[in-house]
C-alpha cells in the first residue's frame, strides 16, 4: 500500500501580485489562504500525512496555523527556495532517507488553489495506484491562439479538443519525481515552472496520465481574483448520494443530534434513521412544546437536552412553514408566522446551539429552499427567509470557523412531504424527492467535516 503525502507548496511572497501580503496568507472566507487546501488535506481519506514548504520568513505563521487548527496530519514545515522548482524539490530531499520511500507518492498543492476538492484527491489517488505521474486538468473553454515570432500575428490555432488547461495537484511515485529533478539539477539552469514539466522533459518516457479538475480549482494570482474566489466560495458545493452509509452511524455512535422539526418531514426521517441506528436524538417541535420563535423556550431545550445527554454534537434545524399566498391579501399574523419560523427560529436555534457547539467542536445544519435564488410570485415571505438562511450559514461559517463548529445548508429539490402537500396538493411522486433519501444526506452533510456548503440535492433523472 502506497502512502499519499500531500505537498502543500506556499513558497511565494507575493511581491508581484499586488498584495501586502503573501497571498497564501491573505484572508478569505474567513480563513487564511492556505488554511482551507490545509484544512481539505487533512481531513481527505486520500491524504495520509502532510508537508508544507513556505518561505523562510514565514515559518512562524505557517507553525500558528496549524496548531491552532489541530491539523493532525502534518508532518514535515519546511523552508523553501525562491522558485518553484526548488519548494518541490525540498519536500523530496525530505524523503530521501525515508527507508520506504519506494512506496511513498508525492502529491504537490498550490497553497493559493484554495477550492481543492474531496473528488479531486480521490481522482489522483485513484490515478496513483496504475500511474506514476498525474495532472490535474480540465478542457480548455477558450479558443488558443499561437502566436508567431514578433508576437503580433496568428502563427496557428491548435484544435482544441486536445488542449487542456492545467492545474494542482501534480502527483508522482517517489522515484518518478526524484529521479526527473535529478536529471534537471544535472543542466547548468533549470526554466521549467511545474513539476509535471520537468517529467515531461527529463522523463520523455514516463506517461504523464490526465485527471479531471474542477472550475472551481482556481488559483489566487491577483487582486481581482479575491472577489472572483470569494464569490465561488458562496457556491461551493460537494457530492452526496442518498445511499445509507453505515460506517457513517458507527462512527457517530456516541453522538448526540437536536433535530428541530422532528416530529413530521425531512425533520421525521432524521429521527427514525439516528434512532434506528441507536444514536440519542433529540427532537423539539410544538408536538414536544418546543416553539422556535421563541427564544428562551429554545434555550431551555438544549439546556435539558445538555444535562441530560452530557453533549450536543450536532444540530439539525428542518423546522419550515410555507403558506403559499399573494403578498398583498396575506393575513399579517400569517406573514409573520413564515418570518419567525423560517428565519427568527433559525437565528434562536443558532443562539442556543452556539456554547454547546463550540465544547464538542460540532456541526449545525439549515434548510433552503430553491427559491433562494429567485424570489417566488405567492410565497414571497417564505423565498426570501430562505434566501436569508444562505447568508446566515455563509456568515457563520466563517465567524464560527475558529470555534471550529462546522454550519452548512442543505437546498433540497421539491420533496414529497406533508408541508409541500399542504401547500400544493397532491402531485406526481415520481417528479418529487423522496424524504428518507433526503434525510440520508442530511446527515451526511452535518457530520460532514466542510462548512460554509450550500448542498443541492436533486432527484436522479
Amino acid at each position: 500500500m502506497r502512502k499519499n503525502i500531500g505537498v502543500i507548496l506556499a513558497g511565494g511572497v507575493g511581491n508581484r501580485s499586488g498584495f501586502s501580503t503573501p497571498k497564501q496568507f491573505v484572508k478569505l472566507a474567513g480563513k487564511p489562504v492556505i488554511e482551507h487546501c490545509l484544512a481539505t488535506f487533512d481531513s481527505s481519506r486520500a491524504i495520509d500525512e502532510i508537508v508544507i514548504v513556505t518561505h523562510k520568513d514565514c515559518l512562524t505563521d505557517v507553525e500558528a496555523i496549524v496548531l491552532r487548527g489541530g491539523y493532525k496530519k502534518v508532518r514535515k514545515i519546511l523552508q523553501g527556495g525562491k522558485e518553484r522548482w526548488e519548494s518541490s524539490w525540498s519536500a523530496i530531499q525530505a524523503y530521501e532517507d525515508d527507508p520506504n520511500n519506494k512506496n511513498i507518492n508525492l502529491i504537490f498543492h498550490d497553497a493559493v488553489r484554495p477550492l481543492i476538492s474531496y473528488d479531486i484527491l480521490d481522482r489522483v489517488s485513484e490515478g496513483l495506484k496504475t500511474h506514476g505521474a498525474i495532472d490535474v486538468v480540465i478542457k480548455a473553454v477558450d479558443t488558443i491562439v499561437k502566436a508567431d515570432d514578433s508576437g503580433n500575428f496568428i502563427d496557428s490555432i491548435p484544435d482544441r479538443s486536445f488542449l487542456r488547461s492545467g492545474q494542482t495537484p501534480q502527483a508522482f511515485h517517489y522515484d518518478v519525481i526524484k529521479n526527473a529533478y535529478r536529471k534537471a539539477l544535472e543542466q547548468p539552469s533549470v526554466k521549467v515552472t511545474d513539476d509535471c514539466g520537468i517529467v515531461l522533459q527529463f522523463l520523455p518516457q514516463q506517461k504523464i496520465y490526465l485527471v479531471e479538475g474542477s472550475q472551481y480549482n482556481q488559483k489566487l494570482t491577483y487582486n481581482e481574483d479575491l472577489a472572483i474566489l470569494d464569490k465561488l466560495f458562496q457556491f461551493k458545493k460537494s457530492s452526496y448520494d442518498t445511499e445509507i452509509d453505515e460506517a457513517l452511524f458507527k462512527e457517530n455512535k456516541d453522538k448526540v443530534f437536536v433535530v428541530t422539526g422532528g416530529s413530521s418531514g425531512i425533520g421525521l426521517e432524521v429521527m427514525n434513521l439516528l434512532k434506528k441506528h441507536g444514536i440519542a436524538a433529540h427532537s423539539l417541535s410544538k408536538r414536544e412544546g418546543v416553539d422556535i420563535t421563541n427564544i428562551e423556550s429554545v434555550k431551555k431545550a438544549f439546556a435539558d437536552i445538555n444535562q441530560k445527554a452530557g453533549r450536543i454534537d450536532y444540530v439539525i434545524n428542518s423546522a419550515g412553514l410555507l403558506l403559499k399566498e399573494p403578498f398583498g391579501t396575506m393575513e399579517y399574523s400569517d406573514l409573520m408566522k413564515v418570518i419567525s419560523t423560517n428565519y427568527i427560529g433559525a437565528m434562536n436555534v443558532a443562539y442556543a446551539g452556539f456554547e454547546y457547539l463550540k465544547k464538542s467542536s460540532g456541526g449545525l445544519l439549515f434548510f433552503t429552499s430553491s427559491s433562494y435564488t429567485y424570489g417566488r410570485a405567492f410565497y414571497s415571505a417564505y423565498s426570501s427567509s430562505k434566501a436569508a438562511i444562505v447568508n446566515l450559514t455563509q456568515a457563520l461559517a466563517e465567524e464560527w470557523a475558529p470555534s471550529n463548529i462546522r454550519v452548512n445548508c442543505l437546498n433540497p429539490e421539491r420533496t414529497l412531504t406533508p408541508m409541500r402537500l399542504a401547500a400544493f396538493g397532491r402531485e406526481d411522486e415520481s417528479t418529487l424527492l423522496n424524504a428518507t433519501d433526503v434525510g440520508v444526506v442530511t446527515l451526511k452533510v452535518t457530520v460532514s467535516p466542510e462548512t460554509g456548503l450550500i448542498v443541492d440535492v436533486k432527484k436522479k433523472a
